[in-house]
């Protein structure tokens, strides 16, 4: 027998209808609320009250609470994280929470792999520029020489011989670029000065070849024809043998008359010299004496004083002033060339691409070198230069025993020790002019 109110049996919508969900029990537990039933007068029969709508009863947590559950909403209290958050049992306030009013600490810089990662970037980036600029360089190189062409060469020595050509040429030049140069304005081109320069394990030795000097031109081939030209014993001024046919046969004339193999080539004209001067910022020269010269346009005092490209031509070039001509003159040169290799390669323009890279462009532009030389070629010989001055080399004329016509005469004895000498390697013990 049910004793509860019609319509409030277990077969009213389901067994859990009306009571919530989550309790095992068809019923709820606790107290319910009942409907009022009101008796009629008279003992008529019972009328059921309209029930009243319920409130669900809460879910059940397990046996054993019953009336005593506190559901935390009055403290606050957060159920589920184990104890270890705010508001539970045994909470420990933690650093790392940002809701606890603490900033996570910020964690110690790594310096070592912070320098390590700096020390690599900078490491890709010189290597990336010095790819770079090599490859700039060396397609700026002339390589319009072909010493393969030269006939009848005498065998190599030790170390490595460079003939070094600084001619007259004005190609480039514009009309006001000549004036101001003291170039005038002739055809052609030929050498005013041709030093031998030889590098080697006993220092460097840096040997100027007068440009007067009495030489016989050999048998050679046409650079461009290819014909042959026999040896008739013609007596000429060496600088006669480059306007003839160019550097091939200037080489193969040096290389006849001295005996020394010559392994690399390199030439400059006069617009290319002024501009790698002006390019470095000058010169600085220390003149014994001051001179003047209308002819090149030298007008120096005695003293320390820099040079432009300008003045720097004027005074490699000036001959008329002085009464051995021509020996003076490549003295001026030799020490013009060190000086300018020294001033090439002091920090300040080595360190300063807006000065080094106007001076390589400038000198690269000029250069025509063999089809054999290579940039490393070309740093060997300018250091070479730079190390005629710096107390482990010499410089020198070629030795001079008298002159014909006008033209100096080497002195043979003087010259076979001194290739002797060039040739093993040694230090050179030869005096020249």
């Amino acid at each position: 027998m049910n004793d509860w109110p019609e319509g409030w049996g277990d077969s009213q919508g389901g067994g859990d209808r009306g009571y919530g969900r989550g309790s095992a029990s068809a019923r709820p537990e606790g107290a319910r609320a009942m409907p009022h039933v009101q008796r009629g007068q008279g003992g008529g029969p019972r009328r059921s009250a309209p029930p009243r709508p319920t409130v669900p009863a809460q879910p059940s947590y397990g046996e054993g609470y019953g009336d005593q559950y506190d559901s935390g909403y009055n403290t606050g209290q957060v159920y589920g994280d184990g104890g270890g958050r705010r508001g539970g049992s045994g909470y420990v306030p933690n650093d790392n929470d940002p809701a606890d009013g603490y900033a996570p600490p910020r964690p110690r810089p790594n310096w070592g792999r912070r320098i390590k990662w700096a020390v690599l970037t900078l490491v890709v980036v010189f290597v990336g520029v010095s790819i770079g600029t090599y490859f700039w360089a060396d397609s700026k190189l002339h390589r319009d020489v072909d010493l393969s062409k030269v006939i009848e060469r005498p065998e190599a020595g030790k170390g490595t011989n460079y003939l070094i050509v600084g001619t007259d040429s004005r190609a480039g030049m514009s009309d006001a670029e000549k004036k101001k140069l003291h170039t005038g304005s002739a055809e052609g081109k030929r050498t005013d000065t041709m030093m031998i320069l030889h590098t080697g394990d006993n220092g460097s030795t840096m040997i100027s070849l007068p440009r007067d000097s009495n030489v016989t031109v050999p048998s050679f081939k046409g650079s461009d024809s290819g014909k042959f030209y026999p040896n008739q014993g013609r007596q000429v001024k060496l600088n006669a043998a480059y306007a003839e046919d160019g550097p091939e046969l200037l080489v193969r004339t040096v290389e006849f008359n001295t005996g020394l193999h010559i392994d690399h080539y390199a030439e400059i004209g006069f617009g290319g010299f002024a501009k790698i001067v002006d390019a470095v910022g000058g010169v600085e020269m220390n003149l014994k004496e001051g001179f003047k010269d209308k002819w090149s346009g030298a007008d120096f005092q005695k003293g320390k004083q820099t040079l432009n490209g300008q003045q720097a031509l004027a005074f490699v070039r000036t001959r008329h002033a002085f009464a051995a001509s021509d020996l003076q003159r490549t003295k001026n040169q030799q020490a013009f060339l060190s000086a300018l290799a020294h001033q090439v390669a002091t920090p300040s323009t080595v360190m300063n691409p807006f000065k080094l890279y106007p001076t390589m462009g400038a000198g690269l532009d000029s250069l025509v070198v063999d089809k054999d030389m290579s940039l490393w070629d070309l740093g060997s010989m300018f250091f070479a230069m730079k190390g005629v001055t710096g107390g482990d080399g010499k410089s020198m004329n070629m030795p001079v025993s008298g002159s014909v016509n006008g033209n100096l005469v080497w002195d043979k004895t003087k010259v076979k020790q001194l290739v002797g000498e060039l040739k093993n390697d040694e230090t050179v013990t030869v005096s020249g002019n």
